[in-house]
């Protein structure tokens, strides 16, 4: 069957249409996106402006149509940070249900850890062990560790690129003593959690996802989106230290112009990069695997197998 997982997320509105069922691959069929950048379209009381919920129909509406147009039987739209964090949640998903017909399952940062790192256990499979995943979203860096497909850990941060990009990183090449103060705020809120995941013992394989990773690994030397899916890419800690400083002295044009490196990321590539040698420094990460699949998959992974235990 044809399955559309609708992402509403910090930074964009993601469609993503897959040919699926229990028990093989899900086959990407179609793509369609939209940068909304909803967690900096907040106002100065944390809640969605009407603006904001205008664009976001209108994109939610666009979508709906794209779906349509490819033939989607069952669409599984979800809403991430953004969204669950708006001190008007409730009225914006009452809206776009209201203006579009979509209800919107407003995932918890848990829940977005769990559902990541089961795809990336189905990517990889058992052989690869206990598995620490690592996912910097716009408004959230997710983490968990399991030797199962649900994790025995699972922590939400609030320390996506947008949302720190915006909070923190004001100057376009950021300031020097921003740079220093993020490092300290992120490194402080990661450490927090590490004792969490090290009772569990040293991960066998450590594999991140998202497009700031996936970004990262590529300006660091990994192979081209275009050579495919199955083409291994790694980032090591050494090269990312080194890339830090560089593209914290880089105006967002200048990154934009690095190899992976979209136009619309470039400004968030700074905070995601400080976010990552973080984390892999605290979790004594030499190098990680990057995963081509992330919580959409993990979303059409439990619809698959909920269909076939019904």
């Amino acid at each position: 069957m044809r399955l559309g997982v609708l992402d509403v997320g910090s930074n964009t509105v993601h469609l993503l249409v897959v040919d699926a069922h229990p028990g093989a691959c899900p086959l990407p069929a179609h793509s369609h996106k939209a940068e909304l950048r909803l967690a900096q379209l907040l106002d100065e009381d944390g809640a969605i402006g009407p603006e904001g919920v205008d664009k976001l129909i209108a994109v939610v509406k666009d979508a709906l149509q794209a779906a349509e147009d490819k033939g989607v039987e069952d669409l599984l739209p979800f809403a991430t940070s953004a969204v669950r964090e708006a001190s008007n949640a409730d009225d914006v998903l009452a809206r776009v249900q209201a203006e579009t017909g979509v209800e919107l399952q407003v995932l918890s940062g848990a829940e977005e850890a769990r559902l990541t790192f089961l795809a990336a256990r189905r990517w990889f499979g058992w052989s690869a062990g206990k598995l620490l995943v690592l996912d910097i979203g716009g408004g959230s860096l997710e983490i968990a560790y399991g030797i199962d497909e649900q994790p025995d850990a699972a922590v939400s941060l609030p320390l996506g690129a947008g949302r720190l990009t915006a909070g923190w990183l004001p100057g376009d090449p950021p300031a020097p003593e921003d740079i220093r103060a993020l490092r300290r705020h992120a490194r402080a809120q990661i450490a927090r959690t590490v004792g969490e995941f090290a009772r569990f013992g040293a991960p066998d394989h450590v594999v991140a996802t998202s497009k700031t990773f996936r970004q990262l690994a590529r300006i660091a030397g990994a192979a081209r989106s275009a050579d495919g899916p199955y083409t291994q890419r790694q980032l090591k800690r050494e090269s990312l230290e080194a890339w830090v400083p560089r593209l914290a002295g880089m105006t967002s044009a200048q990154r934009a112009a690095l190899p992976g490196v979209s136009e619309g990321r470039a400004s968030q590539l700074v905070a995601g990069a400080l976010v990552a040698e973080g984390a892999m420094d605290l979790f004594g990460v030499e190098t990680l695997e990057v995963c081509p699949w992330a919580l959409r998959e993990g979303v059409i992974l439990r619809k698959l197998d909920h269909m076939a235990s019904t």
